[in-house]
């Protein structure tokens, strides 16, 4: 097999059904034995499933789907491309994943509408695309903290940024970038929308992280 195929091997392996599972069980902070007793799935046919060597009913796709408190259209990602690298690295803006779906709190309750720019969850970190309407401060803004890192820019409006003691403006083209531990968080007081791009590490978005509000649950709030 050449480099070339090796290559092709890879990305047909990163944008499977079993890696899609894998990485949002890793991103709930799972292991295998745990989503095994959570879902009433033997750990064995799961980790087929992870690796490709099992394709699973729609009614054990649904139960982990349920269990990972995801829709099972998470596992489906709509991949447009010529080729097999495009289809796996490469995100059509249509085709943007949607995470409030993942922190189950709408644009309403967060904030802000977050979308997923990066390909996968399953690297050291995920990039994604924060749109905060006009004055979209909630009943529940608090200061967050998570371990890792958070980098920001800003594309258009104006966000304001707390970071420990200080609170900081940041204008189109400004960023950000700090150690999650931190206590921060982020709002838009302004009349005009703001757009952020964000990059958190490491990927942890527990279950229920948006009804528990715990610290290491934090990459939503940046």
């Amino acid at each position: 097999m050449t480099d070339s195929d090796n290559v092709v091997a890879l990305a047909h392996s990163l944008s499977s059904l079993g890696a899609e599972l894998r990485e949002m069980r890793k991103a709930r902070d799972l292991t295998l034995k745990q989503l095994s007793k959570i879902a009433g799935i033997s750990l064995s046919h799961i980790s087929a499933i992870e690796r490709g060597a099992a394709n699973p009913s729609i009614d054990v796709l649904n139960t982990l789907a349920q269990a990972l408190d995801v829709t099972p259209s998470w596992f489906f990602a709509r991949r447009n491309g010529k080729g097999p690298l495009e289809q796996a690295f490469v995100v059509r803006r249509q085709n943007r994943r949607d995470l409030n779906v993942l922190y189950d709190e709408d644009a309403g309750a967060l904030g802000y509408q977050d979308s997923l720019l990066s390909s996968s969850i399953g690297g050291q970190f995920y990039m994604g695309l924060a749109v905060y309407a006009p004055h979209s401060e909630t009943p529940n803004d608090r200061m967050q903290t998570h371990e890792g890192e958070t980098h920001g820019i800003v594309l258009e409006g104006e966000l304001e940024m707390r970071i420990g003691d200080e609170t900081v403006i940041l204008k189109p083209g400004d960023s950000y970038s700090f150690d999650a531990r931190i206590p921060h968080h982020a709002r838009n007081r302004s009349d005009k929308t703001c757009k952020l791009i964000w990059a958190v590490s490491p990927v942890v978005i527990p279950k229920t992280a948006a009804s528990q509000k715990t610290p290491q649950a934090e990459e939503r709030n940046r």
